[in-house]
């Protein structure tokens, strides 16, 4: 086994948590339009109490809560929403050791660094060259089950950006890896026009001449000091590594529309030979036929929520070959025809909590 294929394959049980601002933002939101959030937050397995005392929260009730608070508003960009005028020092010490570096390539440095005080699931990557790549990767959750937290942490970074360096900054381009059908003016208004969803990374464009910004709040005794805190958060916190099938769900969901779904293609993906991935595949009682077709039951239903979406859509983008061998799987998951499928899982989502 080689030193790639070692780190890859290391593990750990802990459940990626959060600093909760999403769901602090988001019972906000609630409360203001005459809403309980009680009943959301229980069924996300949450606890006010928590939040309200702004103790960590898994990750993956944030997604839950977000999913609830979306449908319980009627807003399908609530991640937006709630990214769009918040003050950001309630990012706590991540605005702080940002805002007070020196340039805003420093910033960005630090922000990849620490990230995971604020989420631990969101592992930043930035690639410098002709365009500045940030990419926005997770970890230790299922990236298949989310749209809002993504996009609310994409339009969180950019607000960040243009209140660091004092400029309406615009992305050169942002890609999602999740789907949107329909009108998307409310994304391009806050992106631009260079938006593109379905996409295999999600990522997020910037001139790279921004990195040699200088900021409008640099203060170099300030980030000495935040410098030293997060370091020492950073020391307080487990290291966080995906659970194995998590990080093959993952690699998997990119590829289901471009047809390139293969155990081969996703052990080359995550750095693995063909014969070390089938090992621990097995070693965990899995099988990748059973990860790739749980991956696209999960996401059949999170499509057919979106009622403009034609079948034949939904069918590609899971990698079927057809409507037809996507019917005849959703009639082996459930018993019903998409059709059928689709109906009843917009009377669900129209329920009332």
């Amino acid at each position: 086994m080689n030193k790639r294929e070692g780190s890859v394959l290391e593990s750990l049980v802990a459940t990626p948590t959060a600093m909760g601002l999403a769901s602090r933002l988001a019972v906000a939101h609630l409360e203001r339009r005459g809403i309980n959030p009680g009943p959301l937050l229980r069924q996300a397995g949450l606890s006010p109490t928590a939040l309200a005392d702004r103790n960590r929260i898994p990750v993956i009730s944030q997604m839950d809560f977000l999913v609830l608070v979306s449908r319980a508003v009627a807003d399908d960009w609530i991640g937006l929403t709630l990214a769009a005028d918040f003050d950001l020092r309630e990012m706590g010490m991540l605005y702080y050791v940002a805002a007070s570096s020196h340039r805003f390539g420093d910033a960005l440095q630090r922000l990849e660094r620490y990230a995971r005080l604020g989420n631990e699931a969101l592992v930043p990557r930035i690639a410098k060259g002709s365009v500045c790549r940030i990419g926005l990767a997770y970890t230790g959750v299922p990236r298949h089950l989310d749209r809002h937290q993504m996009e609310f942490l994409a339009l969180a970074f950019v607000r960040l950006v243009r209140q660091l360096v004092g400029q309406k900054v615009m992305p050169v381009a942002t890609s999602f890896v999740h789907h949107r059908s329909g009108d998307l003016r409310e994304m391009m208004r806050h992106f631009g026009d260079g938006v593109e969803f379905g996409a295999s990374v999600d990522e997020i464009c910037l001139e790279p001449a921004l990195l040699d910004a200088a900021l409008v709040g640099e203060d170099p005794f300030l980030n000495e000091l935040m410098l030293k805190s997060c370091e020492e958060a950073m020391a307080g916190r487990l290291s966080n590594v995906s659970p194995f099938r998590t990080l093959v769900e993952n690699t998997i969901a990119p590829l289901l529309p471009h047809a390139e779904v293969g155990a081969k293609t996703v052990a080359r993906r995550l750095g693995l030979s063909e014969r070390t991935f089938s090992r621990r595949l097995k070693a965990e009682g899995l099988t990748f036929a059973e990860i790739l077709n749980d991956l696209r039951r999960d996401l059949a239903v999170r499509h057919l929520e979106e009622r403009k979406l034609p079948v034949s859509q939904i069918a590609w983008l899971l990698g079927f070959h057809g409507p037809s061998a996507f019917s005849h799987a959703c009639r082996r998951w459930t018993g019903k025809s998409p059709i059928n499928l689709r109906r009843d899982c917009l009377t669900s989502a129209a329920m009332p909590a």
